[in-house]
This record gives C-alpha cells, structure tokens and sequence, in this order.
C-alpha cells in the first residue's frame, strides 16, 4: 500500500511540472542496478498518468522477460519500434520520428545509457531523450548509478568491470527530478536467486561477479549519495536562501606553499567527512602568482595539491583576483559555507601593525556575513 502511495505522490508532482512547462521534462528513475524495479516503477507511473487522463506512450522498454514489468505492459500503448539492419541481422530501436509525429504528452524510455545501432539517427540513447525533450514531450526513464560519467571511475574501482556505456553528469543534472529506486541488499539478491532478474543458469555468475554484497553496498551508498545531490541542486535553485537554512558547505583557501597546503587540505577532507559537508577548495591567484610570473616548481607543486584536494572529494576553483581576502569570502557566501578553513598566520610583528592586512580583513568580512574561520597550524615558520 506504501508503495502506491508513493507511486501515486510521485506521478502526481511529475503531472504539475508537465502542466507548468513549455518544454518537456525529464524524470529519471535512479538504481544501484538491474532488478532493483526501475522499469517496474516507470511502467506504474504510466499507469497513474493515464488515470489522470495524459496522453502516455511507451517510447522503448526492455523488459528482460521478467513477469511483473512484462504484465504492467497491457493498457499502455507502444510507438513502434524502427528496424535496423546491421551485419546481417535486423535489430530493434526506439523510433524518435514516430514519437515526434505522435507527440505524446509523455514518453516511457527505458535504459538511458543504451548505444544505438550504429546507422541510427544518435549514437546514444540519452541524445535521443534530449530531442524528444526539445519538442516539448515529456520523458519519464531509467539509469544505472554505474552508468553516470562522472563517479565512472569509481564504479570500475568498486566492481572491477569497466562500463563503456555512460551519460554525462549534465544529464541527470539537468532532470526536472531523479527518484532512486531502493532495495535492500538482501532482498537484491534474493530477487536475483529467485531468477527474478536473469535467467537461472546466470545466477552464480553474477553471484560470483557484480553481485557481491560488498560491491553492491558501496554501489547503493553512491545511488543514494546521487539522488541527495539532486535535492540540494533543487533547494539551492529553486529556495532563496531568506526562506531556508544555508547548506553549510566548508571553504578551504588554498596558498603557494606546499607542505602547508597538504596539511589544510587532509585536515579540510577530514572535517567535511565528519559533518558530511560539501567541500570546495579555492585558490584565488594574483598577478604575482600568474602562470607567466610564478616559479615552475610552485606551480607543480600548486597543481599536485589540486590533485590531491580532488581525489579526496573537493571541488577545486581558481580566482583571478588581488583582493585575496574578499575573493574568499564572497567565493564562501555563494557556495553558502559556514566555514572556511586557512593556514594559522605567522606574521612579523611589523606586519601585524599594519592598519590593513589579510587576516583582519579576512576577520572583518567573515562576521558580516556569519561566517567561522578555523586555522589550521603550520609545522613551518613562514614570514611575510
């Protein structure tokens, strides 16, 4: 009953974004993989859709030959499919000149990574969904978390399987809303043993193979990870900040020096775990330090801290810019921080006299805009 509650809620949002746009929508159903029910809950979401009297046609679904998506196929009419022959055989593929001329309201795409045959109109399925979109139909499919570019690597790291078919990033980004498909890891697998999802005789294949307990665990984490993401793009863009909360990202401000550098940043990566923050590394660059000016090794060594920052999850930004402390500050407002995090100043005493420099200015700016500071001590003794 739970779950037609939430079919029903969901399909019912999705019905306000077709009514209120001159361009079609895109929804996306998210899974940490195949059988969790993605084209199980977009078939039932066309269902709702057609009791609410939209105009709903099934663009291409792959059922797999799996009993329950197969049955919810009835009462859903199909735009046939185009035939394409290739290397001798005919293959089937979704026909967008067929979706085009029928212009549905909505269109059921299935498997969003999927490469066409060669000789189609688009080399991938997703540039398909972005001209259909582009007429004004709505679009309601399905992806793997292993398909999206951008943690690619991650995944091939996690199942040791490299996946050549991918969706760029801007993609799920760009969806009017992505809805993660959720199982337990058990219940997965139980699906998969009971041949829910591949023929039996595949079984202790896959067992042995993707569907280990340890690969799809961290795949679920990534899927539900995703589809947060998707909701704090969401807030940010669609709630001004006077009518909610600040998403308390933290700010670390990156300088030349290296071995200080390293230290902000694994001590930045250790706090934004801890508070499960968003993250961003900036590094705001004065003249002084332009690539014609500064020294080869600081800049190597500039560029292995990037490196480092971004493989420990932060988001590198570089600020062209001579007023160093206001660059960070108003770079801390936009990204909504409630913290930034520098190197603890060892200035000369000659420079603490000085009506203006860096840290109070960088004080000053901060408590205007409620902003902490935190600084992080240097085993070093650098004088400016």
């Amino acid at each position: 009953m739970d779950s037609e509650i939430s079919i029903s809620s969901s399909a019912g949002r999705f019905l306000e974004m077709i009514k209120a746009s001159n361009r079609g929508k895109l929804k996306i159903y998210l899974g940490l993989a195949a059988g969790v029910g993605k084209t199980y809950r977009m078939l039932l979401e066309g269902h709702e859709l057609v009791k609410d009297n939209i105009n709903v046609f099934i663009g291409f679904v792959e059922t797999h030959g799996r009993q329950e998506t197969t049955k919810l196929l009835e009462g859903l009419p199909t735009i046939r499919r185009k035939k394409i022959f290739y290397k001798g055989k005919e293959l089937d593929e979704m026909d967008i000149d067929a979706i085009l001329l029928q212009k549905p309201q909505v269109v059921l795409v299935d498997e969003l990574a999927h490469t066409n045959v060669p000789g189609s109109r688009n080399e991938k399925r997703w540039q398909d969904v972005l001209e259909i979109l582009d007429n004004n139909i709505n679009v309601i499919t399905t992806v793997n978390i292993q398909h999206i570019e951008g943690i690619n690597e991650k995944v091939e790291k996690i199942t040791g399987i490299k996946i050549t078919e991918r969706v760029p990033d801007s993609i799920i980004h760009s969806a009017d809303e992505v809805v993660n498909v959720d199982l337990t890891i058990e219940e997965l697998i139980d699906r998969l043993k009971e041949g829910k999802i591949y023929d039996k005789n595949k079984v202790t294949v896959a067992l042995n193979n993707f569907f280990q307990n340890d690969k799809l665990l961290q795949l679920r984490d990534l899927a539900l990870k995703e589809v947060s993401k998707q909701v704090e793009r969401k807030i940010i863009s669609e709630i001004p900040l006077s009518s909610r909360d600040k998403i308390n990202a933290i700010v670390t401000s990156l300088s030349t020096n290296y071995d200080s550098g390293k230290r902000l940043i694994r001590r930045s990566s250790r706090l934004a775990s801890l508070y499960n923050s968003k993250w961003y590394v900036v590094y705001v660059r004065t003249d002084k330090e332009k690539i014609e000016n500064i020294d080869p090794k600081v800049q190597r060594y500039l560029l292995n801290n990037f490196k480092l920052a971004t493989e420990l999850g932060a988001e590198v930004e570089i600020i062209d810019s001579n007023e160093i402390a206001k660059s960070i500050v108003e770079y801390a407002k936009k990204k909504e921080a409630a913290l930034i995090i520098i190197g603890k100043p060892q200035y000369t005493i000659l420079y603490r006299l000085k009506p203006k420099n860096f840290f109070r200015e960088l004080s000053s700016l901060t408590s205007k805009e409620n902003i902490d500071i935190l600084l992080v001590s240097s085993n070093e003794n650098i004088k400016k």
